[in-house]
């Protein structure tokens, strides 16, 4: 099992299974122009599992970015971990978050932040979260404007 940053069209292609299963609203084609988009405008990364055989599918891809707050200085904010149902589990996300939060100690990050939605479908994530050590410190608010 190996984690690669996906680059190019097809590699961003192969991950679109895995993000939808958390962005259930998008289409594979608005999703993969938004993630286009946010790689070449905000400093996205997607990162994604690969099995040793690159002909199966990605089971679970992580997305986020290096931003810089006041109230917590460099940080990686995950914007997006998710991980195909039939393949949850099975220790793919738990990889992808020890391999961000690699990349945030290496960049010398003073934390690793995320948004999680609070509802049953989530609480095996949360647990996740917890397990990794990362701590409920607010709420998100959203104010839709469309």
């Amino acid at each position: 099992m190996t984690i690669k940053i996906a680059t190019s069209d097809d590699d961003i292609k192969r991950c679109l299974p895995a993000m939808l299963a958390l962005r259930s609203h998008l289409t594979p084609e608005s999703a993969f122009e938004r993630i286009r988009f946010q790689q070449d405008n905000d400093g996205f990364i997607l990162a994604f599992v690969e099995e040793d055989d690159s002909s199966e599918p990605v089971y679970a891809v992580v997305g986020y970015r290096f931003l810089n707050f006041l109230y917590s200085g460099k940080t990686i904010y995950i914007d997006d971990l998710s991980t195909l149902p039939e393949a949850r589990g099975k220790g793919y996300a738990s990889k992808l978050l020890d391999f961000v939060v690699e990349q945030a100690q290496q960049a010398g990050c003073q934390c690793v932040s995320l948004d999680s939605g609070q509802n049953p479908a989530r609480y095996d994530a949360h647990r996740l979260y917890l397990n990794k050590r990362f701590n409920i410190v607010s709420h998100h608010f959203k104010l839709d404007l469309q």
